[in-house]
């Protein structure tokens, strides 16, 4: 028998074949034995707190882009759910978000940017799921107590207020709402939520508990028939991919209402892809939602960059699309809330996993991830060792599904050895045999089967290139009708810092900017006694702050301008810097730290309530000084730590003031 090179090359190819499907491990995907669980879909979170601050300070295109990246259909992410904050006026993570109510008698539904955000979702994704989710409350709620529940009746109205007011004033209907907290005492405020969202006609809002931890609230689930009636969704926070006998028993849905929070590189993308696929196959959790929706807070607050994408630069324009927005893709634009997993999902012999989903009426997506350990790690909870390698693997479609002929492949190759990774890219159709298919699967790969044919990678053209923060920056406030409530790249930590239009002042200062808390929040986050918002750029050194204060407080009044602010978010009452205080009792000081433990200078400076100043703090090297309306108040105050950091503003204690024409310039090193 001869054969020429041609013949036996192709007589090899087949014999490989062939070895290869004798080799594949085999896996039934069938909907003869019933179906799983109703699929409720993948989402984003904006807020715990203020993580989509910089977002809205963007400039078109750019800002739109991203929104499309996020939320528009069969583009990027496609977003099934979107989850925000109600704004408590406090300190939750990276910042503060307004409250709607910041006192009983007041109600104002424009504050913040949630709002805003919530109607562009809906504007690209009329069938998006709105939740909202309080993580902390205006100190009032409390009634005097750092603890909102003790007044269950107080807090269920102003939560129910919030919505009430989202489709009123937006036309927003919410959908859930979750609790935060799993105290056994505040059963009765489920009870009491439950109870006032029926009262208000607003039984179809459905309530997520605890919105923590299975437990205790499963427990509390199967013991409590009207706690049971009262509660539609058991939400986890980092579960781990993993539930719990008890939760399982209650028969309700289980979802993971927050989740991710790992930093957005590749190793993060296989977190995501892991767990979106896990959390159903180990769990039979139906949603899983990611904190956080986009990183568009400064990264050098606690847990930058830990978003789906990135948008951290306004000022320039610049954002980043990372793997985790296509690792959604392979989900998302497949599928819809709705559809039904096949009981018939699982982990694969040498590793990974597999879901399989029908919209019973002839559809099916297959979603498959052999994501290794190290390159599939999230920052919670800790993960065990487990072992992926390359196999084969065969899949065969039985049941109603048995005549699909044909499926559309999507795939994502991590490529950590390369590092050239490609994300949703998409391959030839393939052809089924016999009802059945083989795929050749290596490490850290993700594969899309699918009937569904309108997947898409959406793309623009690249946005401007990263830069820092201007160096030079002016902010005089001066906004007639501003379309949010706070100025540009201000990042509040403490406190809520807002436009204000000041009508008793016939002078220069008409537009301002004031802190208007006057009572501290209840939040389970560690702010600071004092307020601030910090600007800028991180690694600043030498720069010089300018800014014209107005004090309200008498006598204990006080306010401050800083630079080389070195922290924030949940570590804002640690923060140290360069900060220059001016106080209502004619006395200044400037300070090592925020809480002002550390004097560096003080003394008389003669300011007084109700009246304008202008503050200009200058540091270069180890040496800072102050001037007060042009004339030097202090000089060459010594400064050893920290060497860099923000710029800020802010007050003594939760009191209002007012600031006006700031600005920075900063020597770039």
């Amino acid at each position: 028998l001869r054969m020429d090179c041609r013949e036996s090359a192709l007589l090899v190819s087949v014999l490989l074949l062939a070895l290869a499907l004798c080799s594949a491990q085999n896996y039934v995907l069938s909907d003869d034995g019933g179906l799983g669980r109703v699929f409720d879909g993948i989402g984003g979170l904006s807020g715990g707190g203020a993580t989509s601050r910089l977002l809205v300070s963007y400039a078109e295109p750019y800002r739109s882009q991203i929104l499309d990246f996020l939320f528009k259909p069969n583009f990027g992410a496609s977003l099934h759910i979107l989850k925000v904050e109600i704004g408590g006026d406090a300190q939750t993570t990276d910042g503060t978000e307004p409250s709607h109510m910041r006192y009983e008698n007041d109600e104002n539904y424009y504050r913040g940017y949630e709002w805003w955000l919530m109607k562009e979702a809906k504007k690209r994704n009329p069938n998006i799921t709105l939740i909202g989710l309080p993580w902390a409350f205006p100190g009032w709620v409390g009634r005097g107590k750092n603890w909102p529940y003790d007044y269950p009746d107080v807090t269920a109205t102003y939560v129910v207020n919030w919505i009430l007011g989202a489709k009123q004033y937006h036309d927003l209907d919410i959908q859930y709402v979750g609790i935060w907290n799993e105290r056994s005492f505040d059963i009765k405020y489920i009870k009491l939520l439950r109870y006032t969202l029926d009262k208000s006609g607003l039984e179809r809002v459905k309530i997520i508990a605890s919105d923590n931890l299975w437990e205790p609230i499963a427990f509390s689930l199967l013991l409590d028939p009207e706690l049971s009636t009262a509660v539609d969704v058991i939400g986890a926070h980092y579960p781990g991919t993993t539930t719990i006998t008890e939760a399982l028993k209650t028969q309700k849905k289980l979802w993971s209402s927050e989740d991710y929070s790992t930093f957005n590189n590749e190793v993060g993308g296989g977190c995501w892809a892991r767990i979106l696929n896990q959390n159903y196959v180990n769990g039979q959790m139906t949603a899983t939602i990611s904190w956080n929706l986009v990183a568009s807070y400064y990264e050098d607050l606690p847990f930058g960059r830990d978003g789906l994408m990135t948008a951290e630069e306004p000022w320039s324009g610049n954002y980043v699309v990372e793997s985790p927005i296509w690792i959604t893709a392979h989900t998302t634009q497949f599928t819809q809330p709705g559809w039904t997993y096949l009981q018939t999902v699982g982990h694969l012999a040498q590793g990974g996993s597999y879901i399989a989903l029908t919209d019973g009426k002839g559809n099916l997506t297959v979603v498959i991830e052999t994501m290794t350990h190290n390159h599939s790690v999230c920052i919670r909870p800790p993960l065990p060792p487990f072992n992926v390698t390359s196999q084969n693997a065969t899949f065969w479609l039985k049941g109603s599904i048995a005549s699909i002929k044909e499926l559309q492949v999507w795939r994502s190759q991590f490529d950590f050895k390369t590092n050239k990774p490609s994300f949703f890219e998409k391959l030839k159709p393939l052809k089924l045999v016999d009802g059945s298919f083989t795929l050749n699967l290596a490490e850290d790969e993700v594969y899309t089967l699918t009937t569904v044919s309108t997947g898409s990678k959406g793309s623009y053209p690249d946005p401007p290139p990263s830069a820092r923060f201007p160096k030079v920056y002016k902010d005089d406030f001066d906004v007639r009708s501003p379309p949010f409530s706070e100025a540009p790249y201000f990042a509040d930590q403490t406190g809520v810092f807002e436009y204000y239009i000041n009508l008793t002042d016939p002078g220069p200062h008409v537009f301002t900017l004031r802190q208007v808390l006057t009572e501290r929040p209840i939040t389970w986050a560690t702010d600071a006694d004092q307020t601030i918002s910090v600007i800028g750029d991180y690694y600043w050194q030498s720069l010089t702050v300018t800014c014209d204060v107005f004090m309200e407080k008498m006598n204990a009044g006080g306010v401050f301008i800083a630079a080389r602010v070195d922290k924030g978010g949940q570590s804002i009452r640690s923060a140290k810097g360069v900060f220059f205080w001016v106080f209502a009792d004619g006395t200044y000081k400037v300070t090592n730290d925020l809480v002002g433990e550390t004097v560096l200078a003080e003394g008389q400076s003669g300011t007084e309530v109700h009246s304008w100043y202008t503050l200009s703090l200058t540091v270069k090297g180890q040496y800072a000084s102050g001037s007060l309306n042009g004339y030097p108040l202090w000089k060459n105050a010594v400064i050893l730590t920290p060497k860099a950091g923000w710029a800020a503003i802010g007050t003594r204690s939760f009191e209002l003031a007012q600031f006006d024409n700031f600005a920075l310039v900063a020597e770039i090193t």
